[in-house]
């Protein structure tokens, strides 16, 4: 059973059971993994120079069959795997040299990060092979390759694929994909820079459980191997999936989306999970709200942070001046609405504050908002189309919703509506918690 199967008990009981099964699987953990000396026979691998891993108990060639298991046909198609990937890091500690102003340990994910990302892409272009980044903010060079390899997989074709996805910072993933008799194998290598170095971290490998090209222009994929850590954890092999998209897409759009939509996206709120409008903010929750802008407009979290003790519910007394500062900049709503919809203490002048606690919580993989159009309207406003990317859903559509957006002077801007887009059935939000309202949180 998986964790995301788990968390979807419904109710608070769910919630509490997941959460305690990996509190109490972590303890465990540390205590069965130690005693039993899984740390030290699984000791990470330091891939050196001269082409030999250090695993702290001895050394050995890189490519040296263990205890001739391996066929040898085996063996020479890891060898030639390996050698490609050797050449692509090989490459990719050049390039990297090349385009990146500043080390990896000091540079913030800014605009300077996304352009050195768009360089590091379009060297690995050039060069032939393809690539993308994993926030998919960067358009795929050759994704004619991928198109190929799903149409030899569709037909039983035997082929072979490499991807190369770039993760903030520049670290990066290389996917080596074949196919054979409609049976997809896949290795994952993930290697980061460290010491301006670049090293391997980890290794998988498993046959795809879900492979497809879909009409957005993503590639989703992803599948099970074996994770004796993850089982004792989370009671679950391991888990990886992905969604790469394929097909180019507008830069604009990408711009309103970093400007608008992805610095809040889904987690703890529901911005942009619900219908409203300035005549109508029907149930939106402006102290998820606050989370979100407080961090955004301060670059910092919320300091009304909730008890460390689980037993005490936190409450917190926010001047007024302080809360409409954060939402009223973003928000066409008069003072006396937001504090209709918020609980105010008028003889105080100050908003009752609940920070969100333990049943409050979300499942962390989450979908991810990408506009796929716009329309820049008469009135100055901008309504932007949104799908909500899923990997963990294997799917490029969890949902999609209509958001206006009314540009400011100076950089500014407000949220006008939100309108969740009809798709034939109710969007299953089950990954989301609302926050708790004053009956249920004094009912605790």
């Amino acid at each position: 059973m998986k964790r995301k199967d788990l968390y979807k008990t419904e109710g608070k009981n769910g919630k509490v059971f997941i959460s305690a099964l990996i509190i109490t699987g972590i303890l465990f953990a540390g205590i069965a993994l130690w005693s039993g000396g899984f740390f030290r026979k699984n000791a990470p691998k330091k891939i050196t120079e001269t082409g030999y891993e250090e695993t702290g108990l001895k050394w050995k060639e890189s490519h040296e069959p263990e205890e001739n298991n391996k066929s040898e046909a085996g063996y020479k198609r890891e060898t030639e795997n390996a050698s490609k990937t050797e050449t692509i890091i090989a490459l990719y500690r050049d390039i990297y040299k090349e385009a990146v102003k500043y080390p990896a340990e000091i540079r913030a994910n800014t605009t300077d990060s996304l352009e050195e990302t768009k360089a590091l892409i379009r060297r690995l272009g050039e060069y032939g092979y393809t690539a993308v980044d994993r926030e998919n903010q960067v358009n795929m060079t050759n994704p004619q390759a991928v198109m190929k390899f799903c149409e030899s997989a569709e037909e039983g074709q035997k082929a072979e694929l490499m991807l190369l996805v770039l993760s903030p910072f520049a670290d990066l993933t290389i996917y080596q994909c074949k196919t054979e008799n409609g049976t997809i194998m896949i290795v994952r290598e993930d290697y980061q820079w460290k010491d301006e170095s670049i090293r391997q971290i980890s290794k998988i490998s498993y046959p795809a459980d879900f492979w497809e090209y879909t009409a957005e222009g993503y590639l989703l994929f992803g599948g099970t191997y074996d994770s004796d850590l993850n089982y004792v954890l989370e009671l679950s092999e391991g888990q990886d999936c992905a969604a790469l998209r394929v097909l180019p897409l507008d830069e604009k759009c990408r711009e309103y989306g970093r400007t608008y939509l992805r610095s809040i996206g889904y987690r703890k709120n529901n911005l942009f999970l619900t219908d409203w409008s300035e005549e109508d903010f029907g149930g939106l929750n402006f102290y998820d709200v606050f989370d979100s802008l407080y961090q955004i407009r301060y670059e910092q979290p919320v300091p009304y942070e909730a008890d460390e003790n689980l037993n005490i519910k936190a409450e917190y007394r926010i001047p007024a001046q302080e809360f409409e500062a954060v939402i009223m900049p973003y928000f066409s709503i008069d003072k006396e609405e937001l504090q209709r919809r918020t609980m105010y203490i008028p003889e105080e002048g100050v908003y009752v504050y609940r920070p969100r606690g333990f049943y409050e919580s979300e499942y962390p993989d989450i979908p991810c908002p990408e506009v796929t159009g716009y329309l820049e309207n008469a009135d100055g406003t901008i309504t932007l189309l949104v799908n909500a990317v899923y990997p963990e859903e294997y799917t490029a559509k969890a949902f999609s919703h209509k958001t206006v957006i009314r540009p400011l002077p100076e950089g500014g801007f407000q949220y006008v509506s939100n309108e969740m887009l009809p798709s034939g059935q109710e969007p299953d939000l089950w990954w989301h918690s609302k926050r708790l309202t004053k009956e249920e949180w004094e009912n605790l």
